[in-house]
Parts: C-alpha cells; structure tokens; sequence
C-alpha cells in the first residue's frame, strides 16, 4: 500500500508548477536571436498565450522604441490600435502599440506582431479539422481557448479550407515524377454529382504506391486522356523501361494510351470488370453460375490454359446468350495480359484488376461523403486532392512487391517479342504505329 501511495506521489505534478516551468522556458526563449522559433513557440501555448503576446510585443516595442518618455531616440510610440494575433487557429483581440520613425516620419512594422497574424502552421490544423469531418457551422463550439476568439465562423473557415486544398491541389498538379521507377499505373474514374474526375495510380518498383495525378473529365474520352497522358510526361513520368497499364476497358483511355506510350506499353483489362460485364447479359441465377466458370478459366496456370477455357466458355455462351458470348470475346487477349507475362500469383492477383485504385479511391471516399453539394469542378478537384494526399501516406505496398522485377523483364520481353513480330502487334497499336 506505502508503496502505491509513493509512487502516485511520484507521478502528481501540479498545475503551478506546470505554469512556472513554461514562464521559465518562456524567458530562456526570450534570449533566442531566431524571431520565427519565438513565434512558432508562443502560438503553441494555450494557457500562457495571451500574456506571451503581450511579453514579446512589449519586448519588440523596447528595442525600438527605448523606455516610455525616453528622449532622443529615432523611433517614438504613437497611441495604440486594436489588433489581432492567432494562437493556434484562433484569432483572438488584442491592443498593439504603434511605433513611428521621426527621421522618415512613417509606421515601423512589427515583425513579431505580422508572424502571430498568419495562423499556426498555415492554417494546417484547421484544415485537417475540417477535412476529417469538422462541421464549418459547429467549429467554434470546439474552440480550445477564451471566449474573447472571433474570426471562427463558416465564411472564414471556407475560406481557409479553399486555401489549404488548393494548395494541396497544386502540389499535386505539379509534384516531379521524375524521381520515381515506376513498372505499373493503374487508371480508374469515379463521379461526383455531374462531373468525372480520373486518377492515376504508378506502382514503383519497390512496390511503392503514387498518385500521379487526376483530371476532371465527362468521360474517360480519347482526347481529354491524351492531355492527362501529356502533362504527366511533362513532369517527369518515365516510360522507356515499359509500363504495364491496369485499367477498367475504356475504349478511349485504351486508345490514348497506344498513342502516347505505342511500343512501351501494355494493357491489362480488369478481369474483374470483364466477368461483370458478361454475367451482366444473364438472369441471376446464370449469373452465379458463370461468375464461377469465368473465375476459373482466369485463374488457370498458363496463359495458353486460360485462353483454351475463355474460348470454350465463349462457344458455350453463344448458345444460351449471344450478346454475353460476343462481350467475352470483345478484348479477351488484353484481359489475359498478365496471365501472359508469366508472373508469380501473389503478382496476377494484385494486377489483373483494378481493385488496387478502387481501394485508393473507396479511402478518399471517406473524405469527399461529407459534402452537401457540390458546386462546380474546381471544388471537387481540391477536395479530392486534399483526400489523395491524405491516404497516401498510409497506402501499403502492393501484394507481390518482391518480385516487381520479374514484372519489369517479362514486360520487356513481351514489348521486344511485339517488335520483332509485327504480326503480333494489337492492330489498333499497328495503326497508331502507322499514322493512321
């Protein structure tokens, strides 16, 4: 029992000495010569905050200005104005003594009081607090400090969110991709009310996931791509080494990335999608039975096995729904592409859809839910910027990761084996190829 009791006693610090060991901290950062650590530091304290203000301002004033009264000095105090400073993301009021040059007869600035005027990391806090489903109409109720804040209000909140994503949004537009070794990119689109909006994933050869990008597009369109295509090589996307290209079966999206990337390229076509697709023709109880079949043949060892099976349950659809057998055979070769690269299982199970962007897309969803209404393209690009960036941290390798080099040489292998039978090459490829 003694000894619960002194070790409880060990544990206890009181409030006062809280308060006392951050007056001293405060007064050996006084001594600091760096202005930006003093301010970075005041804005983080609560309890002490206002009165921190205070000390440095007046600290600030005296270095400029010498003791009240004092005479033959280039600078002199000049009356008081109401002001405001921010402690963390509050903005709260406070008097600010003026200070005046005589010699130029204009205001001298004060440098501490226009950094505590921009709020605590750039208004980082705020940002997240909202992004993470902070209503803007009930922020000030979890306001952490005085009632005295103001300049918490929808309005203002709005405008600092618009701030913090569109900076977001920017970054992202514009981050270099040069510094990454990607050997895959996974393509998706996902709608928000009206408007489209396409990402682009790339699997780095560690195994890294990176959002290249996104573009608000109606639909996944040929020409709209192309320039999605075209920006992303500006900054940096490198392609010479090949590129295995996972995406849902848009025919435009397919055909833009012949034209821009036409002999380092291959597309695999989410199998998942596909299967959809045909089961999509029968009645329910079909349904259950051929997403089985269909499941089967994609999952058979070799490619040569898997196209043999493909092409039976093709024949065998033909008798019981045309339009089903004819979507199968639509595109089959591109929805073997990983079968055909001969690649470990833990490999075709992360690349022969595109589950790996709808899971990026289903976190960012966590984020974007929380809008009302949408009003127009530029605020759903900087929410879903904002989201992308926020889950990409977090995202994990893709399953397989280890053997992201046998990916890389059979993807090889596979473009040299098109170039020197040209037969063999997809005849759309042969006729971007051709300039046709």
């Amino acid at each position: 029992m003694n000894n619960v009791t002194r070790k409880r006693g060990k544990g206890k610090i009181k409030v006062l000495e809280k308060r006392a060991a951050a007056i001293e901290m405060l007064e050996r950062l006084k001594t600091e010569e760096k202005l930006d650590v003093k301010v970075e530091f005041i804005q983080a304290l609560i309890l002490l905050g206002l009165e921190a203000v205070e000390d440095m301002l007046k600290e600030e004033v005296m270095a400029l200005a010498g003791k009240r009264y004092s005479h033959g000095r280039e600078n002199t105090r000049w009356g008081k104005q109401d002001g405001s400073v921010y402690l963390q993301d509050q903005k709260v009021p406070i008097r600010v003594q003026r200070i005046r040059s005589k010699r130029r007869n204009t205001e001298v600035r004060l440098a501490g009081y226009e950094q505590l005027q921009r709020p605590y990391r750039n208004d980082e806090q705020t940002f997240r607090k909202l992004l993470n489903g902070l209503s803007m109409h009930k922020y000030a109720e979890s306001a952490q400090l005085a009632p005295e804040v103001f300049g918490i209000n929808a309005s203002s909140l709005s405008q600092r969110f618009k701030k913090g994503s569109g900076t977001r949004l920017r970054y992202l537009q514009n981050r270099r991709l040069d510094k990454y070794d990607f050997v895959a990119v996974f393509i998706d689109g996902k709608r928000f009310a009206e408007e489209g909006i396409v990402i682009a994933l790339g699997i780095t050869i560690e195994g890294k996931k990176v959002i290249l990008g996104l573009e608000q597009m109606s639909t996944e369109n040929h020409r709209a791509t192309v320039q999605f295509f075209d920006k992303l090589i500006e900054r940096g996307l490198c392609f010479e080494e090949g590129l295995l290209f996972i995406v849902d079966g848009s025919k435009g999206l397919i055909k833009a990335i012949r034209q821009k990337f036409a002999g380092y390229a291959l597309i695999q076509r989410c199998q998942w999608h596909k299967r959809e697709n045909v089961v999509s023709y029968l009645s329910r109880s079909q349904a259950v039975v051929w997403r089985k079949k269909l499941r089967s043949a994609y999952n058979k060892t070799t490619y040569a096995e898997s196209k043999e099976a493909l092409t039976k349950l093709a024949d065998d659809l033909q008798g019981i729904n045309a339009s089903a057998a004819g979507s199968l055979r639509e595109a089959m070769e591109e929805t073997l592409t990983i079968n055909k690269l001969r690649l470990t299982t833990e490999l075709r199970k992360s690349f022969s859809s595109t589950n790996c962007i709808e899971s990026v897309l289903s976190q960012v969803e966590q984020y974007t839910q929380r809008v009302d209404r949408w009003r127009d393209g530029a605020q759903i690009k900087r929410w879903v910027a904002a989201g992308l960036l926020a889950v990409e941290p977090g995202l994990k390798k893709v399953y397989g990761y280890r053997y992201l080099k046998l990916l890389r040489n059979n993807v090889k292998e596979e473009l040299k084996g098109y170039l020197k039978e040209g037969s063999s090459v997809p005849e759309e490829q042969e006729l971007v190829q051709a300039g046709v």
